[in-house]
């Protein structure tokens, strides 16, 4: 299939470089970005920032240093720096619903593939790890714990793939490094600390082989994802994975 020029040229964007595009990515991510929000102010009260996912309360914290502490400052963050990115590009104020169909089944597509994965290794590796008993989950933990996990989709992707991911490539760049060369560790460096990150703090897990290896694989795959696909569906996959195995497969088990 020839692809279709992008859209600066005045023709449909081509699919695969559509999805890509900021304004695409925005339209794609409000709906969860505005469940999100909407749900750690209803469901959390007095208390929402317990019900806030670790990236996100870190992003939070760290602005905090510098007295800013809007509820809505982060994700108005996002919006405003997708917007700006597409200003940027200098494209078009338009987005083919087709193509937002488009990033839910490829989400969903990835989504699966993961938890496949994830269920292949886990199979393999059953023996070598200690038993991780899943825990009863009455049905008034589904909404909170939905909430987290689609939290966790959209901050774990904002704070690893879109801010830190380009300043590593920036910094293996400025240290001399190609641009293969510069991407390929950037992957691998972001990929290891958003593993990492699962340990770290009063919320963080207890160190497992096992999880680290799978989280560090679980990264380099939503890194690929953001190189290739895009940062929407970077994001819906994140997002739709940790509702599958936090809430299907959980409740299955």
């Amino acid at each position: 299939m020839a692809a279709a020029s992008e859209d600066k040229g005045g023709k449909e964007p081509d699919y695969w470089r559509g999805t890509r595009h900021p304004l695409t990515c925005l339209v794609f991510l409000a709906p969860l970005l505005v469940a999100y929000e909407a749900g750690v102010q209803w469901l959390g009260g007095r208390d929402a920032d317990a019900m806030r996912n670790g990236a996100d309360f870190w992003i939070r914290n760290a602005l905090e240093r510098f007295g800013l502490n809007s509820p809505w400052l982060v994700p108005g963050m996002i919006v405003i720096g997708l917007l700006v990115w597409h200003v940027a590009r200098q494209e078009k104020w338009s987005v083919s619903p087709s193509m937002l169909g488009g990033m839910l089944g490829e989400s969903l597509l990835f989504a699966v593939a993961l938890v496949v994965f994830g269920e292949l290794e886990n199979s393999v590796l059953r023996n070598l790890r200690q038993g991780m008993p899943a825990a009863a989950m009455g049905s008034e933990r589904v909404a909170p714990l939905a909430v987290m996990y689609v939290g966790a989709g959209i901050y774990e992707e904002v704070l690893f793939r879109l801010c830190l991911l380009p300043v590593c490539y920036g910094l293996f760049r400025t240290g001399g490094l190609g641009h293969g060369w510069s991407a390929g560790l950037a992957i691998v460096a972001t990929s290891i600390a958003f593993s990492l990150a699962h340990y770290v703090g009063p919320a963080g897990e207890a160190f497992q082989l096992f999880t680290f290896w799978f989280r560090t694989a679980a990264g380099l795959f939503f890194a690929l994802l953001f190189v290739l696909r895009g940062f929407g569906i970077a994001v819906g996959a994140h997002a739709a994975y940790d509702l599958i195995v936090g809430l299907v497969l959980s409740s299955a088990g």
